[in-house]
């Protein structure tokens, strides 16, 4: 059965992680939503998370993998550190810091991404807050819940101080860690989902492109062939009337040959006319 503890973790978990300018509103209508009074005042008592806190609330959520992978790194490294000498503390604090300043880096970055402003100043409180959960597993712990109100102190001969570091209740110190993954291999994935991506779309600009042509060629050619069906229906137009023409002129020429026919009649009859008047005109 699940608890109020449990359920105000959970929304704790959601409200820390969602945009600070918009926390006191959500948080507000989540315990407005809530059913069990005492959970609806625990919501509504929880403290808005500082910039730093925030910071590392998102990248605990939205990169666990990753943080869980460093936290299990830092584990081995404090269980093994008692049996190092001096030269191997020095290479493993230099390495320490370097994984601390990359993943506080990741953690500033995935912030702006989310619209969020990360000063110099915040990206020191955000690395000295992860710095503090390689020190301290219960840090570990604060750190990878998600529900960091305040940035991690560090540490000191007594320990590092995580009083009022958490909202949402007391961490489960049962409560395991999100189990690491191959951060690499997430990266080669993704990479290669991204490829695929870009590859697509150049080949879906591309078929645009060939679209667009085929349907400007479609148009030319539809234009071709009016104009063609244009030419030939004004040829068809003057063929009909060069054949009428034609009827015409045939007609014309028999009617003259006709009359030419009548002519050299005439004219025959003629000729033998004058013939014979001349023939009387000797006989007398």
């Amino acid at each position: 059965m699940v608890t109020v503890e449990q359920d105000l973790a959970a929304v704790a978990r959601e409200l820390y992680a969602q945009p600070l300018r918009s926390f006191v509103g959500e948080r507000d209508a989540r315990a407005r939503a809530a059913e069990n009074r005492s959970l609806a005042a625990a919501i509504r008592a929880l403290r808005k998370p500082s910039i730093a806190a925030h910071v590392v609330n998102v990248f605990a959520q939205e990169s666990s993998p990753a943080l869980a992978e460093a936290l299990d790194l830092a584990r081995e490294l404090r269980e093994a550190q008692a049996e190092l000498d001096a030269a191997a503390l020095a290479g493993l604090g230099r390495q320490r810091r370097a994984l601390t300043r990359r993943l506080a880096e990741q953690a500033a970055e995935l912030a702006r991404e989310r619209g969020e402003k990360v000063t110099a100043g915040t990206l020191d409180a955000v690395q000295q807050t992860i710095s503090a959960a390689f020190f301290d597993a219960q840090a570990a712990r604060a750190v990878a819940s998600g529900r960091l109100v305040r940035e991690l102190e560090p540490a000191t001969g007594l320990g590092i101080e995580l009083e009022d570091a958490v909202g949402g209740g007391t961490l489960d110190d049962e409560e395991p860690l999100p189990a690491p993954i191959d951060e690499l291999a997430q990266r080669r994935k993704r990479r290669e989902a991204e490829r695929r991506v870009q590859q697509a779309e150049h080949a879906r600009a591309a078929r645009q492109r060939e679209q667009r042509q085929a349907e400007a060629d479609a148009q030319d050619a539809r234009h071709r062939v009016d104009e063609c069906a244009t030419d030939v229906a004004e040829a068809e137009r003057r063929l009909a009337h060069a054949r009428q023409e034609l009827v015409r002129a045939e007609r014309d020429a028999e009617q003259e040959r006709a009359k030419v026919v009548r002519a050299e009649e005439r004219a025959a009859e003629a000729e033998n006319a004058w013939e014979k008047a001349k023939s009387a005109l000797k006989g007398e």
